[in-house]
């Protein structure tokens, strides 16, 4: 096997880190009151423990930022890229892109990714949309944008698989599958994340209990590594993190009981999304996943 086929092949974890700051609490909520943003304040906090502990374990991870937050704290997003975990975009100030048009959304895009590369001197090739919402332009954008994957939808667990562009929901004819393009997706899912279990949210429009007592997310986390690795053989389990919200001191805590079990089982490996994405695109061309109907439809060229 070629390295690149070693790394698909086995169990492997992707700890991804969105590192929102105040974007969150001001682009995707609109609350500007000292409240909501002191949480996001604490990101520095939380952000110097998660690095701490990363390289404890002598593992690389990726983090999703805003370009707000590497204004915010320069910093601290700059400790991130100086300790060799990878940089990508997370928007602009957290802003629903479905409240965008195109125009705006590629502004959006340029102005971010363009901010981290100035303050990081890293160019991110890896995007999650803010919010894990599309437009039905916004794979074209990032495929304009040389973008290398995306990290933002659900359409599989533990298999990477390619965006597509032009597809159609409808209630009177079903659903039209669009066409593949050489983008990746690097699937998420909501009970890999930790802010709907922790973080307390009452907004208008928005209400999340949270609260969770760590040990029952450690539950599914650990079970969900188990089933990839022992009943599925291997694959990629994207885990999604937040220093303002798993840097606190319980839930830190359990996350390094976590990390313990994936180290204890022997055959994990740990990954970057785009080291994945680009070792699981070796060899393939762009294709439907498998079981769509068969549209007949060119493969993006893009």
């Amino acid at each position: 096997m070629t390295s690149d086929q070693q790394l698909v092949a086995g169990p492997n974890l992707a700890l991804t880190f969105d590192v929102d700051g105040f974007s969150n609490w001001i682009g995707s909520l609109g609350a500007m009151s000292p409240g909501p943003l002191s949480r996001g304040e604490f990101e520095h906090v939380g952000l110097g423990r998660v690095l701490a502990l990363l390289d404890e374990y002598s593992v690389r991870a990726t983090f999703f930022v805003p370009g707000s937050t590497a204004v915010s704290f320069p910093d601290a997003v700059r400790a991130i890229a100086d300790a060799g975990h990878e940089i990508a975009h997370h928007g602009w100030v957290h802003e629903p892109l479905t409240r965008l048009t195109a125009d705006q959304e590629r502004a959006v895009l340029v102005r971010g990714r363009d901010e981290l590369e100035r303050v990081t001197g890293v160019r991110a090739l890896g995007y999650r949309s803010p919010g894990w919402d599309m437009n039905p332009t916004t794979v074209e954008l990032l495929l304009e944008q040389d973008f290398e994957y995306d990290s933002s939808l659900m359409g599989a667990d533990h298999t990477p698989y390619w965006c597509r562009v032009g597809d159609r929901a409808s209630a009177e004819d079903g659903f039209s599958w669009g066409r593949p393009t050489r983008l990746v997706e690097m699937p998420v899912a909501w009970h890999l994340d930790d802010h709907p279990y922790f973080e307390h949210i009452e907004a208008p429009g928005v209400f999340n209990m949270g609260l969770r007592p760590p040990s029952s997310v450690l539950e599914i986390w650990t079970g969900e590594f188990d089933y990839m690795a022992d009943s599925l053989g291997g694959g990629v389990m994207v885990l999604t993190l937040h220093p303002q919200v798993i840097g606190r001191g319980h839930r830190l805590a359990m996350f390094r009981r976590f990390l313990d079990h994936v180290v204890g089982r022997g055959d994990a490996r740990f990954t970057t999304c785009l080291d994945y994405a680009r070792a699981w695109r070796e060899g393939r061309e762009p294709s439907l996943p498998s079981g769509a109907a068969d549209t007949k439809r060119p493969t993006s060229g893009a």
